[in-house]
């Protein structure tokens, strides 16, 4: 039995699917991944063994420029999706028995799978963005709306015009193609009633937070057993555990100077820097024996060995951090990093850094409230309540979807 798991967007929309894709292989499936062509991700696929279908433009092409992407961009990228949907899931579906979309609105992704007649899944990896009475689309995460229930109705009604028109006009021109109807609401049209949640319950709590019959099936981890290369272990043994910080694929959204600022915090702290270059190419400031720089290595083994972990409040890097134990600072810049900037906060395991855009006081004053034995301990214990089986979970609810 054959699945077409599909994303588009950074390494935390990617790597799950990579991981879900490996769990169905160890229950007898075989998964196929169409994804943005990007370098890094044809390489953790190799990794994995897993089937690369190359989906789209590359999305650092499209994030990795000096100013980030504009309504302009969008209104380019949206069309462009939708086409690269229908023509390459379209031809990759063949012969599978279910499709599972996530990542960037898949919008195109259930319209080929309605044409093949086979089960459609749309899976999130958090809360924010779905319809909600409680949450407004573009407002943070625990900011009580002052219009209260009702205009968050609203909202989430210019919501749903907003997604028609990035992609309606595309995606009903595709379904008109091939034979199908038109639809009228795009964004539930994706989402279906019964969306899958990829994400820990103690980190995403999802009871009553949004109108849809959510399925969570826990987060979706890829077990890495790679080795730290020679040079960073040797780093990590010659003093105290450093500071790790990092913002992946925030390029052109990388806060002004974090490279020098976050340095200087750290070592405000009295401790030593680990800097991961990440897509914005963050550098060291001086040849200073204290900072070590970084590509992308094995997360998972690092941040157990690390004070703690700065970073942008992605869902991937926030969970790969709580299941380490790690205590966090997240400076949150878009879509559902606020989110968890929020939530690491509430559960006491880090804090949100509000301003967008720190300076080295204000982010050593946040690292001096998280380097304490009373965050560590609770971080530990939060760590020890996170499943790390969701993949697994969703493999078999996949199987069952498909009617194996």
């Amino acid at each position: 039995m054959r699945f077409l798991l599909t994303t588009w967007g950074s390494r935390g929309d990617v790597e799950p699917l990579v991981a879900l894709a490996v769990a169905l292989r160890g229950l007898g499936a075989e998964a196929l991944v169409a994804a943005p062509p990007d370098d890094d991700f044809e390489v953790l696929l190799a990794r994995a063994g897993v089937p690369l279908v190359p989906l789209g433009p590359s999305v650092r092409s499209v994030v990795a420029n000096p100013k980030p992407p504009t309504g302009k961009d969008a209104f380019r990228l949206a069309p462009e999706l939708v086409a690269a949907r229908f023509k390459t899931l379209g031809a990759a579906a063949e012969g599978c028995a279910a499709l599972l979309a996530t990542g960037l609105l898949p919008a195109g992704a259930r319209d080929v799978a309605e044409k093949r007649g086979i089960p459609y899944v749309y899976a999130a990896f958090h809360i924010f963005g779905l319809p909600s009475r409680h949450f407004a689309p573009g407002v943070r995460p625990g900011t009580p709306s002052p219009e209260g229930e009702t205009d968050n109705r609203v909202l989430w009604k210019q919501d749903a015009d907003r997604v028609n028109d990035l992609y309606g006009p595309a995606l009903n021109s595709h379904r008109a193609e091939i034979g199908l109807p038109p639809v009228d609401n795009v964004r539930d049209h994706v989402f279906t009633g019964r969306p899958w949640l990829a994400a820990d319950v103690t980190l995403c709590p999802s009871e009553g937070k949004t109108d849809l019959d959510l399925v969570q099936t826990g987060t979706w981890i890829l077990p890495d057993d790679r080795p730290l290369p020679d040079d960073l272990e040797a780093f990590l043994n010659a003093g105290e555990p450093p500071v790790y910080v990092g913002f992946g694929s925030m390029a052109a959204y990388a806060p002004k100077d974090i490279a020098r600022n976050a340095i200087e915090a750290v070592r405000a702290q009295g401790r030593r820097i680990l800097l991961a270059s990440g897509w914005a190419g963050l550098a060291a400031i001086d040849d200073a024996d204290d900072c070590f720089v970084v590509g992308e290595v094995n997360q998972q083994a690092l941040f157990r060995r690390v004070a703690a972990v700065v970073h942008h409040g992605g869902a991937g890097t926030t969970t790969t951090s709580s299941v380490a134990g790690a205590p966090q600072v997240i400076v949150p810049r878009i879509a559902d990093q606020p989110y968890w900037a929020a939530r690491v906060a509430e559960l006491g395991i880090g804090v949100a850094h509000q301003d967008p855009n720190p300076t080295a006081d204000s982010l050593s004053a946040a690292l001096a409230a998280v380097l304490t034995p009373a965050t560590r301990e609770r971080a530990a214990e939060v760590a020890g309540t996170i499943r790390t089986d969701g993949a697994t979970v969703a493999a078999k609810l996949l199987l069952d979807v498909a009617g194996r």
